[in-house]
């Protein structure tokens, strides 16, 4: 029978009571984790050391922590507006210092991107696992304990939950202990901002064990990412590369917030679309070409339900729909409006978006032939951190073995398109990066950590162009990961390739592929962005006009501190250069309009002539 509680620590003490102290606690993927059990949970864990806490999980959602005092006098008040209230997860902060008792353990199989790179044990810890075998992964250490946060619908006896933002893993979870391959509790704690997903999501609350209630906690909520220029470029032409009528998969992130603002444009104002691609592509483009409005629109099928999904769906671009949905989608995470915007939607309207486990959405095992006949003309979108010469792609890892992220659903899409008619895959990569020594090469001829091996290439984009590399040799392959590096160093990779034998000794890249370069990047999307076409946030942000304005500028800075020659130039933009009239205001918002000592003197300096440099950029 359901037990209702108000109290997390009394609810904690029945779980160790039930439990006898020894607990395996299953929590989903980000939003989806029950905070507040947990913590309470972990605190009676780290007061009594009799207790043995294991917390299988994945995606720790936790609020930014620069380290650059800079970097933390802009995000701080922001963290203040947007995360305030939000419970952080107690295991966090003493994983991080490395003082989390030995009686606790965290086991992840995906990172919020770079978090935990400096934390051995959480990298120990660390379970690499596509995330449709994560189920096989949390079944084999016998989870006892099942808790998270669900939106709820009625009173008493007829009460539905919903799963809400992650029916990701639990469904599957729960098919297992119906079958009595666990025997977990069921712990939910409601939570009314979550908004009431149906479908897969909803069940009766009386299968829950024990449910939490009376602490409407403020979801997590990061605010949306800005979308450079270079992100546009790399939208605007994934865009020109989806089918009307097929199937669209996409990620968090400004990259997926770019291919959706391509897609928009391309529905809304073709001919600005068409024009932005040509000249992109120096009216060449690589391959088939789709620059007309949608008509049959687009069928979303994709782990994560990322916000520009919806966007999507109010442009009347993602409107392909497959037994009354035209979005399938595992589990979602994103700013404030967002969670607004899905609990503000009509019923009718909000039912066309069927969360479903990722055992359905990221595989084509089960009913084979419905997921066939929905999943049609796919582009799998997804992005990558580096690409070798020769097609393999690094998302997750390091070479010296650390886990930046985590390998997710990337392999499962990639697989899929592979195995469905008429489907791809895509990944997006930047063409550089800025590292210690300056700019960085994304293309490499090798690395020590591959995520997606080269016999699984198939497109691969960056701000420079569309490498198809589907069915091609080895040389052609170079030839196309040429045609989309960097200028920079196309010459030194050139010359390994002829070394190892792939390329002719003759080889000669073709001359229009040589003026990649981000000042040639930035002629070709001039008319784009004098039409507006580029904004930074396409979709709204959370950021006030003065943040955003100082976002560019604070970049800039800490790429400039990497060496003294950046430095030097900021110093003389600040001193000498041409005021901006938003200048003072960024000083305010960073308090250092009145620097009082001489660091503060230069601060001030550096960051008056970042943000000139930035309005010229």
């Amino acid at each position: 029978m359901t037990q209702h509680h108000t109290d997390a620590d009394r609810l904690a003490d029945e779980i160790i009571r039930q439990t006898g102290g020894t607990i395996v606690l299953a929590m989903p993927l980000g939003l989806g984790k029950a905070n507040l059990t947990c913590n309470a949970l972990v605190a009676r864990a780290m007061a009594d050391s009799s207790i043995s806490l294991t917390i299988l999980t994945a995606l720790t959602l936790e609020k930014p922590s620069p380290s650059n005092p800079i970097e933390r006098q802009f995000i701080t008040p922001v963290i203040d507006r947007l995360f305030g209230g939000y419970p952080d997860l107690a295991y966090a902060g003493p994983l991080h210092k490395g003082t989390l008792p030995p009686n606790i353990e965290i086991i992840e199989f995906f990172f919020l991107a770079g978090r935990w790179l400096s934390s051995p044990r959480a990298q120990q810890n660390y379970i690499s696992a596509n995330y449709t075998h994560a189920l096989g992964a949390i079944l084999d250490r016998k989870p006892n304990v099942l808790a998270q946060i669900v939106a709820r619908r009625g009173e008493g006896d007829g009460a539905t939950v919903s799963l809400s933002c992650n029916p990701d893993l639990t469904p599957d979870l729960l098919k297992a202990r119906e079958e009595g391959l666990i025997n977990p509790l069921l712990v939910m704690e409601v939570n009314d901002n979550l908004p009431f997903m149906d479908g897969d999501a909803a069940y009766p609350e009386s299968m829950a064990d024990h449910v939490l209630e009376g602490a409407d906690w403020p979801l997590f909520a990061p605010p949306r990412e800005p979308v450079s220029p270079t992100d546009h470029a790399i939208g605007l032409q994934i865009a020109r590369l989806i089918p009307d009528g097929g199937t669209l998969q996409i990620g968090i992130g400004s990259i997926g917030d770019a291919v959706a603002a391509g897609l928009i444009l391309r529905h809304q104002r073709p001919g600005d679309f068409h024009d932005a691609v040509m000249a992109l592509e120096q009216n060449r483009p690589t391959g088939t070409s789709h620059l007309s409005a949608f008509r049959e629109g687009l069928f979303g099928a994709s782990e994560m339900f990322v916000p520009a999904f919806l966007d999507l769906m109010e442009a009347g671009v993602l409107s392909r729909e497959v037994d009354g949905a035209c979005l399938q989608a595992g589990f979602f995470l994103g700013p404030t409006d967002f969670y607004q915007r899905l609990r503000d939607m009509p019923d009718q309207e909000r039912a066309r978006i069927a969360m479903r486990p990722v055992s359905y959405v990221n595989e084509l095992y089960g009913p084979e032939d419905e997921k066939r006949r929905a999943r049609v003309n796919a582009r799998f979108v997804n992005s990558g951190m580096m690409a070798t010469l020769m097609g393999a792609v690094v998302s997750d890892g390091l070479e010296d073995g650390r886990v930046v992220s985590g390998v997710g659903g990337q392999y499962n899409f990639v697989a899929q398109a592979f195995a469905l008619e008429g489907a791809r895959s895509i990944i997006a990569i930047r063409a550089t990066r800025e590292g210690p020594k300056g700019t960085e090469s994304n293309i490499r001829w090798g690395y020590g950590h591959t995520t997606i091996p080269r016999h699984l290439r198939d497109i691969v984009v960056t701000e420079y162009g569309v490498a198809d590399l589907r069915g091609k040799s080895d040389a052609d392959v170079i030839a196309a990961m040429l045609a989309v590096t960097d200028s920079r160093f196309q010459r030194e990779l050139i010359e390994i390739a002829i070394k190892a034998g792939k390329l002719p000794g003759d080889f000669e890249l073709d001359p229009r592929f040589r003026s990649n370069t981000p000042e040639a990047l930035a002629a070709r999307l001039s008319d784009a962005e004098a039409r507006g076409d580029l904004p930074p946030f396409p979709f709204g942000t959370d950021f006030t006009e003065t943040e955003q304005r100082l976002m560019p500028a604070l970049a800039l800075m800490r790429d400039a501190s990497a060496s003294m020659t950046g430095v030097l130039r900021l110093a003389q933009a600040g001193i000498f250069g041409r005021p901006d009239p938003q200048e003072d205001a960024c000083l305010d918002r960073m308090a250092m309009s009145r620097p009082a000592t001489w660091r503060d003197r230069l601060y001030a300096t550096l960051l008056r002539g970042a943000v000139r440099q930035t309005s010229i950029i």
